[in-house]
């Protein structure tokens, strides 16, 4: 890994009130937050989960999109610092730094990024990676595939929430819209199967061109407007049976797929998009399947934010995700 685009966490990020000093159930996250370099091999196997930031908004500014993602993973950890321990004693948590992008060429800090994912795995933790644009799904995916490879399950499919498909044409070069289009060309190249679904498509956020090339790659996606409670149950069914289908999940969460009335702070508002609630029940029925080795949020942009509401709610669902893989019993290699 280049360690020009590495740094470790200026652990004054990590500050927050005190109840107890000694009593864990009344403890708050930054008062067990382990930081580590990702360019030191451990003594030993670590367990747990990993925060890595990836600073980067490049994708974003080549999608023409509203820049500013870049300030994300600093942002949401402040909004984290001061979430409850409410997972067992025992769960470690380790900030591994940050990826930044500086003058680099957004397929270079990609690739910085897939050497960081990979080295997280190796060490055994579970990343939790801190967009950032959406880019950030590129090098995540080959950071996992490049684990996988080693392993015998190598097969990899992918859930995104998302307001679009993210399947652009990249021919004059790669960006935030185009993640998945590679990521299907290479499982061509590969021969490999492309399994993707995505959930929280906006029609008026996609062209037809769009819907059709999902079609043709057998893309499985939920329309944002037949996600409900009212059909929660056949949502449900939908997810378990692709979820049912993989070995192995890589999940993704752009921000743009949550209503703008509570993510106000990301790249592409959505004034029609989901409630963070169905967010969280369409993770956790995921979560469920114990094939989640991975996961992201991405596309929150702290100066479009109004009183860091966007930053506080992705730190909320990291949080969710944490605590959703404890309890299913799908980390159980977090906690040592």
């Amino acid at each position: 890994m280049k360690n020009k685009h590495y740094k470790t966490i200026d652990p004054e990020i990590w500050k927050g009130r005190i109840d107890d000093e000694e009593d864990y159930l009344a403890f708050r996250w930054h008062q067990i937050i382990q930081s580590i370099d990702l360019l030191e091999t451990p003594k030993k196997p670590l367990k747990g989960f990993g925060l890595l930031g990836f600073c980067c908004d490049k994708g974003v500014e080549r999608n023409l999109g509203r820049k500013g993602t870049s300030k994300a993973p600093n942002s949401i950890r402040k909004e984290m610092a001061n979430l409850p321990c409410s997972f067992p004693k025992g769960t470690n948590i380790y900030d591994c730094g940050n990826i930044v992008s500086n003058e680099a060429e957004l397929e270079e800090v990609q690739n910085v990024l897939s050497d960081a994912v990979y080295q997280m795995l190796k060490m055994g933790l579970f990343p939790l990676i801190l967009g950032g644009g959406h880019e950030i799904a590129y090098g995540h995916y080959i950071g996992i595939e490049r684990y996988l490879a080693e392993k015998e399950n190598q097969e990899l499919g992918i859930f995104n929430l998302d307001a679009h498909f993210d399947m652009r044409p990249y021919k004059n070069g790669p960006s935030s819209g185009t993640m998945f289009a590679q990521i299907a060309d290479r499982c061509k190249i590969n021969a490999k199967d492309f399994s993707y679904m995505v959930a929280g498509i906006q029609q008026y956020g996609n062209t037809v061109s769009l819907f059709n090339k999902a079609d043709e790659l057998g893309v499985k996606y939920l329309m944002a407007k037949d996600i409900s409670n009212d059909n929660m149950f056949s949502v449900g069914q939908d997810l378990v049976r692709f979820a049912r289908q993989q070995q192995n999940i890589y999940m993704t969460l752009c921000s743009d797929v949550i209503s703008s009335a509570y993510a106000p702070g990301v790249s592409a508002p959505q004034p029609f998009g989901l409630h963070p609630e169905m967010i969280l029940k369409l993770i956790k029925t995921v979560i469920q399947s114990g094939k989640v080795i991975s996961f992201d949020i991405a596309e929150v942009s702290p100066r479009f934010d109004e009183d860091n509401r966007t930053s506080k709610l992705a730190a909320i669902i990291v949080f969710a995700v944490i605590n959703s893989l404890v309890e299913f019993g799908s980390a159980s290699d977090c906690i040592c």
